[in-house]
């Protein structure tokens, strides 16, 4: 992985040359000038290299936290490679939104940033309400790949969030527990914190908006050194319980998933629900983990047998000897889809950010979030599609 790492830096920086000038963006034209879209990414090239443009690190390391960004740059990279091949007219301007030299204002007042058709972003929720607030002054769309959260952002009808906020992600997991453990008690398990107050309200109107005659919801509030037996009070052996671990604490949620599995191998009957957070959890493939479901969901499921995913893992295995992780997948998506929408509806755009035209990977459902306060106002658009997976000993599985 480290080799890999280093080949995709490499290759990055040939695109983007080493320079570190004119707020780090670089322009990348397919054919003629038509449209022009920004994409946002978190380089690090400042953390990687001195002033002297001498990488910081040795010829074998790599710092972790650069590698999503340069892997969602590089599946934009391949996105613009196809729309090459179809003959479309794009130019696309890379900037470092975590360049420690030219301030991310600095960087959307440049040159390089005049007369946008289109802003891809993978941002901070303090970035998002600057690039929220650009999209809406001039007009033009700003797609969000990776957050979670609105960021704050309000009445603001060019902002499209890809991923599903977390009032959204409590409400569909309610909704299948409803109906896939429909008879089965709801304990909540969570530790202390605001957003485990959030999720705890979101459930409660939830449970009160969906109607009907709802299954009682104990929600349970533990310590940081809970025991396994200060979850037994709340389980049974003879009924069955749909355990939902109501914290986006990954450490958390593996801690209580531990126990609980092994309450499961102790004859108390029971089912493990977590939160999106868990999509990246690997450890859940352990024996420990091993005995009883684990279900979460995520928005950017793929399973990976189409040919475009087949024909990218092809070209990370050969080129970078890696595979290409799911940042990859989502920096072609935005990419791809977005530009052919651009290219279809120019000016227009705005009117159809919902739509479900140019799929690719995976399903979405692209919905306008209506303000409470002012019916018909438009807060911003947000991915309301969530694929439920399982883990089943130690295999992941889609959750049907």
């Amino acid at each position: 992985m480290r080799r890999s790492c280093i080949v995709l830096f490499l290759f990055v920086l040939g695109l983007l040359g080493a320079s570190r000038q004119d707020a780090r963006a670089q322009s990348l034209t397919v054919a003629d000038k038509k449209i022009r879209i920004a994409l946002f990414a978190p380089l690090y090239l400042d953390s990687a290299f001195d002033k002297n443009e001498v990488y910081r690190y040795g010829p074998k390391q790599f710092p972790k936290f650069i590698v999503p960004g340069l892997e969602f740059y590089e599946g934009a990279l391949l996105a613009l490679d196809s729309l090459q091949k179809e003959g479309a007219s794009i130019e696309l301007i890379v900037f470092d939104n975590k360049s420690a030299t030219t301030p991310l204002a600095a960087q959307l007042s440049s040159p390089a940033c005049e007369h946008l058709d289109l802003m891809i972003t993978y941002c901070s929720a303090a970035e998002l309400k600057i690039f929220a607030a650009a999209g809406k002054e001039r007009k033009i769309p700003v797609i969000n790949i990776n957050l979670p959260n609105d960021g704050g952002v309000s009445q603001n009808s060019y902002l499209v969030l890809l991923n599903a906020t977390l009032a959204t992600q409590c409400q569909s997991i309610y909704n299948f527990i409803r109906t896939r453990f429909s008879k089965q008690q709801i304990v909540v398990f969570q530790k202390k914190g605001a957003l485990e107050l959030r999720i705890r309200s979101t459930i409660e109107e939830t449970a009160k908006k969906r109607g009907g005659t709802p299954p009682a919801i104990k929600f349970v509030e533990l310590t940081d050194s809970f025991t396994v037996q200060q979850l037994t009070p709340w389980l049974d052996t003879t009924k069955a319980s749909i355990c939902w671990i109501g914290s986006v604490d990954e450490n958390f949620g593996k801690r209580v998933s531990q126990q609980l599995v092994w309450l499961a191998k102790q004859r108390y009957k029971l089912s493990i629900m977590g939160m999106p957070t868990w999509d990246g959890i690997k450890e859940f493939t352990k024996p420990e983990y091993r005995g009883a479901d684990l279900f979460f969901c995520t928005p950017f499921y793929t399973p990976r047998t189409d040919s475009l995913s087949l024909s990218i893992e092809s070209f990370f295995a050969n080129q970078l000897y890696a595979r290409p992780s799911d940042m990859v997948l989502r920096g072609y998506e935005a990419t791809w889809r977005f530009s052919k929408l651009l290219l279809r509806y120019q000016k227009g755009i705005s009117l159809h950010l919902g739509s479900r035209e140019f799929r690719l990977f995976r399903d979405t459902d692209i919905q306008p979030v209506i303000s409470s306060a002012q019916p018909g106002v438009i807060q911003y658009y947000e991915n309301k599609k969530l694929f439920y997976l399982k883990w089943q000993d130690g295999f992941l599985k889609p959750a049907n």
